[in-house]
């Protein structure tokens, strides 16, 4: 007699970002407490993570990845410490890659502007991602008080600047799904922001 076969599981690409976020954050926090091996494999992990994502905002200078990606890492050490656990690891990660690729970016288009420099421009960007820093953070908090598809709707169509269709492809959603979901995101942000102030 032939047992029935067990329902093969699908994996969806949502099940995968959840379990990427899942094992990076557990390797993090042990080596917040101190798991030296831990932290060194978190690192490993969030290299291919962060060269694709920066490969993809810099295809015109692909030679510039890599220290960007060396820049990235070395900024998530530093500021290991301001991460709050309950906001998405992952996301904290990208927004530190963004800023690095900001800076890169500031960076090249001094060098090739035609005009003089301002005398204290450093005083002006270090005040600047002072206050990103920050907004930065107070954004991770209202993310984090979202539902799951909400916030990961918001945060790749918003912040990683991908379009509905790729967005709607990575949740395994419609194009209108999405809409909708970035939609009552915004408007349930609007709101706390309203109760908050």
């Amino acid at each position: 007699m032939l047992l029935p076969k067990a329902p093969t599981e699908r994996i969806t690409e949502t099940d995968a970002l959840r379990h990427t976020e899942l094992r990076l954050h557990a390797l993090f926090v042990q080596g917040l407490d101190g798991d030296a091996q831990a932290y060194r494999h978190f690192l490993q992990a969030t290299t291919p993570y962060l060269r694709a994502f920066l490969r993809r905002r810099l295809s015109g200078w692909p030679s510039e990845v890599e220290d960007l990606v060396q820049e990235s890492l070395l900024a998530i050490h530093n500021q290991r410490l301001s991460y709050e656990h309950g906001l998405p690891l992952t996301a904290w990660i990208y927004a530190i890659a963004r800023y690095k690729l900001i800076d890169w970016l500031r960076r090249h288009a001094r060098q090739d502007a035609l005009h003089q420099p301002l005398e204290d421009e450093d005083a002006l960007f270090s005040s600047a991602d002072q206050e990103a820093g920050e907004a930065q953070r107070d954004l991770f908090k209202l993310l984090a008080t979202l539902p799951d598809k909400q916030r990961e709707a918001i945060v790749y169509t918003k912040l990683d600047g991908l379009s509905m269709r790729e967005a709607a492809d990575l949740l395994k959603m419609s194009e209108a799904a999405v809409k909708v979901s970035v939609h009552r995101g915004l408007k349930a942000l609007a709101t706390t922001l309203r109760e908050a102030s």
